[in-house]
C-alpha cells in the first residue's frame, strides 16, 4: 500500500514515523514545505526502500518563501516527486493569492522542461485556479490532486486533465469529502495520510493507517477489500512508470 502525501519532516517524533515506514513497506512520498527543508528531510529517510521525498514550495507560504525559487531551481533535477506545491484561497491566504500564482506558475514551467515529474498539489478554495495553471502547463508532469475537494464538474475537469487524486482517511469524517470521493474513477485514486495534521479522534495518522480508508472504498466500488487493494496497486503502478 502506500502514503502520497506525509510531511515526515513535521511528526513531533521522527523514530515513530520512520519505524511505521520501515515496519509496513508501504510506498510513501514524503513532501516538503520549503525547498530549504528538502536535503534534511531526504536524509532523515536514507536507506528506507520505496520511500520517495518531494521538493515543495506549498502556497501558504508562497509569499514569505518565494525568494526559495532559487533553491528550487537548483534542487529541481535531483527529484523527480515535486510538492506540496499549488494555491490556496482561504482567508489569511488569499490576500497573498498573486505570490502564490505566480510561485505555482514558475514550478509548473520548471517541471515542463522535464519528461518525468509527479506533482503533489494542494488546492483548497483555489480549485478553478489551480485547474486553469496545469491546463497552461499540461507538460509539467503527472498532477496528484491532494485532498480534493471539489464541484462534480470540476472532478470531471481534473480528470480529463489527466489528474490522479490521493485520499486519506480524515476525509471519510466530511460528507463533502466523501461525496467528492464518490464521483473519482477509481483507476486514479490513490491514498494519502497528510499526516501529522490530519487527525482521525484526535490522533495523528501515519502511513500504516492509510489501510482504514479501504472498507470505504470496497463498499463504494462494490469490490472486495482484496480487490480494492489490487486496483489501489495498479494505479501507483500506473503513476510512477
Amino acid at each position: 500500500m502506500m502514503d502520497m502525501h506525509c510531511h515526515i519532516d513535521l511528526y513531533p517524533n521522527h523514530d515513530e514515523i520512520l519505524n511505521d515506514i520501515k515496519s509496513t513497506g508501504f510506498y510513501v512520498l514524503s513532501v516538503t514545505t520549503v525547498p530549504s527543508a528538502f536535503e534534511g528531510t531526504r536524509n532523515l529517510t536514507l536507506g528506507i526502500k520505496h520511500c520517495r521525498t518531494a521538493l515543495g514550495l506549498h502556497p501558504q507560504l508562497a509569499h514569505q518563501r518565494k525568494n526559495e525559487l532559487v533553491i528550487f531551481d537548483k534542487l529541481v533535477s535531483e527529484t523527480r516527486y515535486i510538492g506540496e506545491i499549488g494555491l490556496d484561497g482561504s482567508r489569511g491566504f488569499k490576500e497573498h493569492f498573486d505570490d502564490q500564482i505566480k510561485v505555482f506558475r514558475h514550478i509548473l514551467k520548471k517541471c515542463e522542461s522535464y519528461s518525468d515529474k509527479i506533482l503533489t498539489i494542494h488546492s483548497l478554495n483555489a480549485v478553478d485556479d489551480v485547474l486553469t495553471c496545469l491546463h497552461e502547463y499540461p507538460n509539467a508532469g503527472k498532477p496528484i490532486l491532494h485532498w480534493f475537494l471539489a464541484t462534480k464538474r470540476q472532478v470531471d475537469t481534473a480528470v480529463h486533465l489527466g489528474c490522479f487524486f490521493s485520499i486519506g482517511p480524515a476525509m471519510l469524517y466530511s460528507d463533502r469529502a466523501k461525496k467528492v470521493i464518490s464521483w473519482l474513477p477509481k483507476e486514479r485514486v490513490l491514498l494519502e495520510t497528510d499526516g501529522p495534521f490530519a487527525k482521525v479522534n484526535g490522533r495523528i495518522l501515519f502511513p500504516s493507517d492509510t489501510d482504514m480508508i479501504i472498507p470505504f472504498l470496497s463498499a463504494q466500488w462494490n469490490l472486495s477489500t482484496l480487490e480494492v487493494t489490487k486496483q489501489l496497486g495498479s494505479n501507483l503502478k500506473k503513476l510512477v512508470t
